[in-house]
């Protein structure tokens, strides 16, 4: 590809951010830098907004799936004979992989796509269920489109597993006027430069569980517990016996350090400031490349009472030879383009290398026929007109 004209992702730290940060840092007295006072108003901030009870900032959207893998298997909630958690085809690698690195889950079972939504297949979800009743789901709202939830949330009332929603591409979504990532027992958000919003780097994970909640607190850093509820803290403290000296270096968890800073909060705080502003420009660009592509492309299918706040906009070509022709014209035209995601997960090395390759209709066909196309909110309706004009002549193109 030449010069890039239309990029994929643009940055949502702009300008007048920047000079704020700089504004903050160079004031006297220096702020906190580490994490700190602003990282508390940051996610006391996000909760409210997102309509959740707690929230806890860390360092990226991967390790926000870490800590909620963790800290639901650390809090004791899981039958012993049950851990087992059914995943995604189409998501992340590190949607999948905590699974695979904590011991105490047996083997991760991969999920077939839904044709519509392209999360977890239904029928193959709850055909799982009945055969390894497992502990975890773990779903993803994929690209921003809100998964079925009428049917998710039922299977879960049926089946009795704890939901996870990895949310990371979907921050700003909502599914009748419920934002994703209040449905399941935790969900993870990303603030990656060019998602919805962004601290440069940076993760949340959300819950209204309070235990879960404190766990999380304790895992992010270290596993120790200065960060917890001064009554949670005093409670550990003596049930344990810890003496004053030691009590502030005492682990509680075998934690990790997946603490943010300061300096992302700041950002992340004047980026909710904007969530609005963001969340009706990706959906306005997402409605219009859906109509002027429709017949053309294949895309994902969404409830009419979805709003989707897509990263990018995902398409299905017909055939690999087709996406290889769109992929062209959109290169030489300087689009910036990309897979669909990661495409099946179970086609990837670090899955088939354990367990064999997973094959699936839909999954298969995303990997093999999707590309993503930019949705940003540089761009405008010339933009989108533009990069839609260019795969439609693509595909009438005998060469």
């Amino acid at each position: 590809m030449g010069e890039i004209k239309y990029h994929l992702a643009e940055d949502t730290i702009d300008r007048e951010d920047r000079v704020s940060v700089a504004q903050w840092i160079t004031q006297e007295p220096a702020p906190q830098l580490t994490m700190g006072p602003l990282t508390r108003q940051f996610e006391e901030k996000w909760s409210q907004w997102l309509g959740r009870k707690y929230s806890v900032f860390c360092n990226s959207g991967s390790s926000a799936n870490l800590l909620m893998y963790a800290a639901i298997l650390a809090s004791k909630k899981l039958r012993n004979n049950r851990i087992r958690v059914i995943v995604p085809s189409v998501g992340w690698g590190t949607t999948i992989t905590p699974v695979m690195q904590l011991k105490e889950f047996e083997d991760p079972i991969i999920c077939e796509a839904d044709p519509d939504t392209f999360g977890l297949d239904l029928d193959h979800l709850e055909d799982l269920l009945k055969r390894y009743q497992p502990s975890i789901v773990m779903m993803v709202h994929v690209l921003g489109v809100p998964h079925k939830m009428t049917e998710i949330m039922a299977l879960k009332d049926r089946y009795g597993f704890y939901l996870l929603e990895d949310a990371c591409a979907a921050g700003g979504s909502s599914w009748y006027g419920r934002n994703v990532g209040t449905f399941g027992d935790m969900a993870s958000f990303s603030a990656y430069y060019g998602h919805q919003f962004s601290t440069v780097e940076g993760g949340l994970v959300s819950t209204d569980d309070k235990e879960l909640y404190e766990m999380m607190l304790m895992l992010r850093s270290h596993g120790w517990g200065k960060d917890l509820p001064v009554e949670t803290y005093d409670r550990l403290i003596a049930y344990y016996n810890i003496n004053d000296f030691n009590k502030p270096f005492t682990f509680f968890e075998a934690g990790y350090n997946l603490r943010p800073t300061d300096i992302q909060a700041f950002i992340g705080l004047r980026q909710i400031d904007k969530l609005k502003w963001f969340i009706r420009c990706r959906w306005e660009n997402h409605q219009l490349y859906k109509k002027l592509l429709d017949s053309h492309v294949t895309f994902q299918k969404y409830d009419k009472g979805s709003i989707v706040c897509s990263i990018h906009f995902g398409a299905l070509a017909k055939n690999k030879e087709q996406r290889e022709k769109i992929v062209a014209a959109l290169n030489s035209h300087g689009i910036e383009n990309r897979m669909f995601s990661a495409g099946n997960l179970g086609l990837h090395p670090f899955w088939f290398e354990r367990y064999g390759k997973f094959s699936a209709p839909t999954a298969d066909r995303i990997h093999n026929c999707g590309f993503f196309l930019p949705n940003n909110p540089s761009l405008n309706p010339e933009d989108i007109n533009f990069i839609c004009n260019i795969v439609i002549e693509s595909l009438k193109s005998k060469t």
